[in-house]
């Protein structure tokens, strides 16, 4: 979902961090606030001023989705989910989850955490707001805490909406999994409830585009374009995500609780410490395409061997230099244990962008675990129990195995 983050900070031991398209909403925030919105509730005041205004109102909007998405974290600790963050982005926030909730208890506390703070923040700035009206504050201080209590009570109705994976998805998902008994069609239908909203919300956009070009400049109402471009984004967004969520849940039910061994090749092709890197390349690279090898002498592992680190050399010293002076050690982010779960594999070979783990039991290599394998499984696995998942489910097999005959 994210591209490049940066982290800001730790809070309860959850890293916050920014992708960088966030700087592309905290930009439009800021000059939609400091240009229009606090311009047309307050006449007559300072250019600085507005822009003060708009950047004290944007750090608010930063800081109650942080909140937001803390209390969606909290909620998941309560009942044992490991979070691995909490990341802004272009549309929002996201608690990160590395596993799905293990009870619809659990999915609706955690999907209610979030909302109720968010009408906390809503209620008390709007009631400050008022009270700071009545007893003179300034326009720009009144101004600015409306608005962040106001923009709260926006954001409280739009992630209440049913679709997943709105917040308002996952509390109807906990509800249908609650009365059904079934994960993934609870799933399945709060995501088609989502890409339906999705689909809602491009239209929604594509006719504010319209309207903002046909109807004439002076009329008293004229859509804004560039609001249209933004309903286009969140919806396309919200469609994607939601497929994406069914997507997840597949993939975590076909693999999890099952062990490396079961999909691992135990015959891998290996090579020595003593081998230059030209025959690597020549005899095993090129042979067998493979991006990682591990390295075995005398029938003991002692690392791999990748061909970034290969491309790291210079080529003419490639019939030089052997595969013991640049090989890497076993180390856990690219190795794992026989009996480790499969799941838990995936997430790591996502986390490091990699696609082949060592499959290791002391200091013997008993076979590895690819990418490519699991999304062979996953493809099969699909066709093998029919297409009650429908289009998602048609779609995903497709793209695994496309990605699996790559």
């Amino acid at each position: 979902m994210f591209g490049k983050a940066i982290k800001l900070f730790s809070l309860f031991g959850f890293e916050v961090k920014i992708d960088v398209s966030w700087l592309v909403i905290l930009v439009l925030v800021l000059w939609s606030l400091a240009g229009g919105v606090f311009p047309t509730m307050y006449e007559d005041l300072a250019t600085a001023t507005y822009w003060v205004m708009g950047a004290v109102a944007a750090f608010g909007l930063f800081a109650s989705i942080v909140v937001h998405e803390l209390c969606h974290s909290l909620g998941a600790r309560r009942y044992g989910l490991e979070m691995s963050g909490i990341t802004l982005f272009i549309f929002g926030g996201v608690a990160e989850m590395t596993e799905e909730p293990p009870s619809p208890k659990a999915e609706l506390v955690m999907a209610l955490a979030g909302p109720a703070s968010s009408v906390v923040i809503a209620a008390i700035f709007l009631t400050v707001a008022w009270l700071g009206g009545q007893a003179g504050w300034p326009d720009p201080v009144v101004g600015v805490v409306y608005w962040i209590g106001l923009i709260n009570a926006i954001l409280v109705a739009f992630n209440l909406i049913p679709g997943f994976p709105l917040d308002g998805g996952r509390v109807l998902r906990a509800i249908l999994w609650h009365f059904q008994r079934n994960l993934r069609k609870a799933t399945r239908i709060a995501s088609r409830v989502g890409m339906i909203f999705g689909g809602l919300l491009i239209a929604f956009g594509v006719l504010n585009l319209l309207l903002a070009f046909t109807v004439a400049p002076e009329a008293d109402i004229r859509p804004n374009p560039i609001g249209g471009l933004w309903w286009i984004l969140i919806g396309m967004f919200v469609r994607g995500a939601a497929s994406q969520g069914y997507r997840q849940v597949l993939v975590r039910e076909a693999l999890h609780g099952e062990p490396v061994r079961k999909f691992m090749n135990d015959q891998p092709v290996t090579v020595q410490s003593d081998l230059s890197l030209s025959d690597v390349v020549e005899n095993y690279v090129y042979k067998y395409h493979f991006k990682m090898f591990p390295v075995v002498d005398d029938g003991r592992l002692v690392g791999c061997i990748t061909t970034r680190k290969i491309k790291s050399i210079p080529q003419e010293e490639w019939s030089e230099r052997t595969v013991a002076d640049i090989s890497e050690p076993c180390t856990a982010d690219n190795a794992v244990g026989p009996e480790t779960d499969t799941m838990e594999a995936l997430t790591k070979m996502n986390t490091g962008k990699i696609s082949r783990l060592m499959v290791v039991e002391g200091d013997q290599l008993e076979g590895i675990l690819t990418l490519k394998d699991l999304l062979k499984f996953l493809s099969l696995k699909l066709e093998l129990e029919g297409d009650e998942g429908g289009p998602q489910q048609q779609q995903l097999k497709g793209e695994l195995s496309n990605i699996a005959e790559n």
